[in-house]
C-alpha cells in the first residue's frame, strides 16, 4: 500500500494529465465501474456453476448411428 507521499505524487500526476475539469467524471466512472463490478461478483458467487458439456467424438456420434440404425430394421 502506497503511503501519503506516494499519494500524493500520484494525484498530482493524474490532475496533470486529465486536467481539473475532467477529475469529476473520471471519478465517477471509476466509483461505477466498481460498483458493477461488485454486483457482477455477487451475482456470479449465488449462481450455480454449470457443469461444461463434452462433445461427442467422431467415434461415438459413429457408434450411435449404428446402434441406431440397427434398432429400426
Amino acid at each position: 500500500m502506497p503511503g501519503a507521499p506516494e499519494l500524493l505524487i500520484i494525484l498530482a500526476i493524474v490532475f496533470l494529465v486529465f486536467g481539473a475539469s475532467r477529475l469529476p467524471h473520471l471519478a465517477r466512472s471509476l466509483g461505477k465501474a466498481k460498483s458493477e463490478f461488485h454486483e457482477g461478483m455477487k451475482e456470479g458467487a449465488t449462481e450455480k456453476p454449470e457443469q461444461p458439456q463434452e462433445e461427442p467424438t467422431a467415434e461415438a456420434a459413429a457408434e450411435a448411428d449404428k446402434t441406431s440404425d440397427g434398432a429400426q430394421s
